[in-house]
């Protein structure tokens, strides 16, 4: 077997398997290996009920006491299970399980494994997993991955098709020499993937993920390397001179820019006006202004006759952009012509725009990644900003600039637009320059001194009913609220609360009046969009969802974010989602439920009630997750690494850094190490430098 191999030929992957595993995006052999297990679980022998730990996961062997009380609330089954050992009670909690009123005999014996919590001074466990004895016993000691799942397909299940396909798979030769190996203490990719799959213990588990996260940044910023080389040399094709637009817009807004605000677009105008393109990455955190900055730029580009995009990364959010910039046009009286461009949009509209991007009658376009569809010629695209969430690349650059002039007829193959990226993720800057190598950077650090400061709280499992309160008293206010878990379904991730599962527990807690809905990233775009809209025009009073919020939507109206297992989320990426309130003239709070209460957990977590600074926060996230941190999510947003995580392995991205800048050094057309570039290449990341 190879990469390209299908999966249909492991044992055991029949059709029906198939169509699970794409789900998960898996149709090859070599896609399988690279679904890389999202945690690892011991199975510790059972503890006593006294000795079982809040915030741990923990298995008791206990009996049965009486027969398990069933309730119904709206569409929620709650099963109520009473359980006893020589030390002392517990209740357990199964949400939409009724049949196990008939499973679970009174006096009988079972061993459960779950998230130990509290409910006063009671301990509780919801949704634990069932076992007899002796299965139990013989799962005990061993590490075991687990998997993110799809319904229908179990860890078990994937655990089996890896074992065969790392039996069969034909591993290709070692691509980098051997002193990088040396230099770096990598181990072979073989090993990798056996002991990232199926470790005999922590140490070889640390040195095959090593391995794997060394290998995905190397490629990375290998590609990164050559990006850089080839922005440094594009030539300002449309140089532009500040005119009085930009000067009579700012004397009109009715606040001031902030000093970081001026200074950055100071660099903007330079930029702009230089004689290379402009490649500028702007970096500040939630709320900080950045949006009013590249306006700025939009209406210096317009002023010189050229045209400017302006890509979001959700039909929501572009639609936002579009109304407040058409609100601005009219109000300020600015030379902007705008036009949207969604994948919602009829075909009749989508072509009306059309029309209007090609006669250089819209000046400025935005939307989503409908703007760089082959149906789209632009007429004098000058300018492309983009959010983070769609980060163009050198290919994606080449495909606006290639659709070249129509006004004049002039042949201007070759020019190329500047690019803006606006980015709200706090990197600490040491981290900023490796990663974003190919670009410029501008910082924005400090807020408006209008915005209200969000009032935090990390609380434990037990605060959760005044929590709900607090929303539902929000919403009679007429207010809105986001709750946000870390999974979809169940099965997805154990011991977590999912949305699906969720969304039904809140409406069996909150008054019947209160209108709940929930979002995910596997929904279709087009839910997703409808629902973001919803609960932007406030027919939607509490919105659960995943991390999809993180950047989708900007509704001022929302007060309260609550995050479930926040210990689960890097600070950093919490620090993101407490952005998305605050955003309005009322007083916005932020809850972070966390399961663990173990003091460290609880300490690290507390980082967030003390700053509201997202680039302290980064960095003390960067100091607190050292290298080697195996458990948790990973943080989303930018840079969707598979296995890497830019700050529990910060250390691992430094090295991989060094040993591109020492290889490319020596030899920097790869001549003498084609298999390097041919490994790399063929996973996507295309770093042949004589063809890229």
């Amino acid at each position: 077997m190879n990469d390209n191999t299908s999966i249909l030929k492991i044992k055991g992957v029949g059709e029906k398997a198939q169509k699970l595993y794409a789900k998960l995006n898996i149709s090859t052999v070599g896609e399988l290996l690279a679904h890389y297990p999202r945690d690892y679980e011991i199975f510790a022998p059972p503890v006593s009920i006294a000795r079982a730990v809040p915030g741990e996961i923990c298995a008791i062997h206990v009996s049965v006491v009486g027969i398990p009380n069933q309730k119904k609330i709206r569409s929620l089954t709650i099963l109520n299970v009473n359980v006893r050992d020589e030390s002392g009670a517990m209740q357990l909690t199964f949400f939409n399980m009724a049949f196990l009123k008939n499973t679970l005999k009174p006096g009988g014996f079972y061993v459960f494994r779950g998230l130990v919590q509290t409910r006063g001074t009671a301990k509780i466990m919801e949704q634990p997993k069932i076992y007899k004895l002796d299965d139990y016993r013989s799962q005990c000691g061993q590490l075991m991955p687990k998997y993110s799942l799809t319904k229908g397909l179990t860890n078990q299940a994937v655990q089996k098709a890896m074992r065969q396909a790392l039996t069969f798979y034909e591993f290709e030769e070692e691509y980098y020499p051997p002193q990088i190996l040396e230099k770096y203490g990598l181990c072979s990719v073989r090993e990798a993937l056996a002991n990232v799959h199926f470790p005999i213990d922590y140490e070889t588990l640390k040195e095959a993920r090593k391995r794997l996260v060394f290998d995905e940044f190397f490629g990375f910023l290998l590609m990164l390397r050559k990006n850089k080389e080839l922005a440094d040399e594009l030539v300002n094709s449309y140089p532009m001179l500040e005119t009085a637009d930009t000067v009579r817009f700012l004397e009109q807004l009715p606040f001031p820019l902030t000093n970081a605000q001026r200074k950055v677009w100071g660099e903007l105008r330079e930029d702009l006006a230089g004689t290379h393109c402009m490649n500028r990455l702007i970096q500040g955190d939630v709320g900080s202004g950045k949006t009013i900055v590249a306006v700025l730029a939009l209406l210096m580009c317009a002023a010189n006759g050229c045209q400017g995009a302006l890509m979001a990364p959700t039909e929501v959010l572009a639609m936002q952009h579009f109304e407040s910039i058409s609100e601005y046009t009219e109000r300020y009286h600015l030379i902007f012509k705008p036009v949207l461009l969604v994948g919602s949009m009829s075909a009749v509209q989508k072509k009306a725009a059309y029309e209007k991007i090609a006669s250089g009658e819209a000046n400025l376009i935005i939307g989503t990644h409908a703007l760089i569809q082959d149906k789209v010629e632009y007429h004098k695209l000058a300018l492309v900003v983009t959010d983070e969430q769609h980060r163009f690349g050198v290919r994606q650059r080449e495909r606006l600039a290639a659709k070249g002039e129509h006004d004049s007829g002039e042949n201007m193959a070759g020019t190329h637009p500047h690019v803006l990226v606006m980015s709200a993720t706090p990197i600490p800057r040491t981290l900023a320059i490796i990663l974003y190598g190919d670009l410029h950077i501008s910082v924005i650090d400090e807020l408006p001194a209008e915005r209200l400061p969000i009032k935090n709280c990390v609380v434990n499992t037990s605060y959760r009913p005044k929590a709900y309160e607090f929303i539902a008293k929000e919403v009679a206010a007429g207010r809105q609220a986001y709750v946000v878990c870390p999974q979809v379904e169940e099965g997805e991730l154990e011991d977590v609360e999912n949305v699906v599962e969720y969304a039904a527990k809140l409406r069996a807690a909150l008054p019947g009046t209160v209108q709940i809905a929930y979002l995910h990233g596997k929904m279709h775009s087009s839910d997703k969009n409808r629902i973001m809209g919803e609960f932007a025009s406030h027919n939607i009073d509490v919105l659960v969802s995943t991390t999809v919020i993180e950047v989708g939507i900007n509704v001022p109206n929302a007060t309260v974010m609550m995050v479930e297992n926040a210990e689960r989320f890097g600070l950093a990426q919490l620090h993101q989602l407490r952005g998305r309130v605050g955003r309005g003239e009322h007083q916005s709070y932020c809850i972070f439920m966390s399961t663990n209460e173990k003091k460290e957990t609880m300490e690290r977590l507390d980082i967030l009630n003390k700053s509201n600074d997202g680039f302290q926060i980064a960095a003390q996230d960067l100091k607190l997750r050292g290298p080697g941190e195996l458990l948790g999510i990973r943080q989303s947003g930018e840079f969707s690494f598979k296995i890497g995580d830019v700050y529990s392995d910060a250390a691992v991205l430094q090295e991989a850094c060094a040993a591109v800048d020492e290889l490319l050094q020596e030899d920097p057309g790869l001549n003498a190490h084609q298999m390097i570039t041919t490994h790399f290449a063929a996973r996507g990341n295309s770093v042949d430098f004589r063809s890229i």
